[in-house]
């Protein structure tokens, strides 16, 4: 399904976590009538964004669904809505009073990199300790978490290859050869920096 299209909605109560994904206005409607009455809390995933009028209106009015939801629910819901790329996000979902806040995420701090790799070689049941964490955090300045992972697992694969453990220097190396999206698109990052300073508040 195409992403500008479809919106995926997480809900979470004390029920067991459930996932739809649709783009049919009915179905958006029934869907939400529903989280009103777990009263739990809802994150939108993606398809927020409105296109050019390519798919006859639909977006656009899925998107009306949403805000006279927003704007009528009385029960209680708590509301959480990520984005890649806050430009493509409808004004009316900015303004305030959709949501009480937009909060800024940047790329992780060295500190946070560093808990990023112990989960990751975690994960594939290695021990964190064996390996120089601060190295790793340091050489990955700019990586994002999404990354990180991606280089411990190509790392993994190299070690499988060569019939040696994985190490640090393994990872390190890895981590050399990724250009990071902060260096292939730094203007954009920049640009996104830029717009969130003063507009959103700090994540952390």
């Amino acid at each position: 399904m195409n992403d500008q299209r479809d919106l995926t909605v997480v809900l979470k109560s004390r029920f067991p976590l459930v996932v739809v994904e649709t783009h049919e206005e009915a179905r958006v409607l029934a869907l939400l009538e529903r989280i009103a009455n777990l009263e739990g809390w809802a994150l939108f995933e993606k398809g927020l964004a409105v296109d050019d009028g390519a798919d006859g209106g639909l977006s656009r009015r899925v998107l009306g669904t949403l805000l006279t939801w927003m704007s009528e629910r009385g029960a209680r819901v708590f509301l959480a809505a990520t984005a890649n790329d806050v430009s493509r996000l409808p004004l009316e979902l900015l303004r305030k009073g959709r949501f009480d806040e937009i909060f800024f995420v940047d790329l992780p701090d060295a500190p946070t990199r560093e808990e990023i790799f112990r989960i990751h070689l975690g994960r594939r049941k290695l021990a964190p300790d064996a390996f120089d964490v601060p190295v790793l955090a340091a050489a990955s300045e700019g990586f994002s978490g999404a990354e990180i992972e991606q280089a411990v697992v190509a790392a993994a694969y190299e070690a499988h290859a060569a019939q040696r453990p994985l190490d640090t220097a393994l990872v390190a190396e890895e981590l050399s050869r990724t250009r990071p999206l902060s260096v292939v698109m730094a203007e954009r990052v920049a640009e996104l920096r830029a717009w969130a300073a003063g507009r959103t508040v700090p994540a952390a």
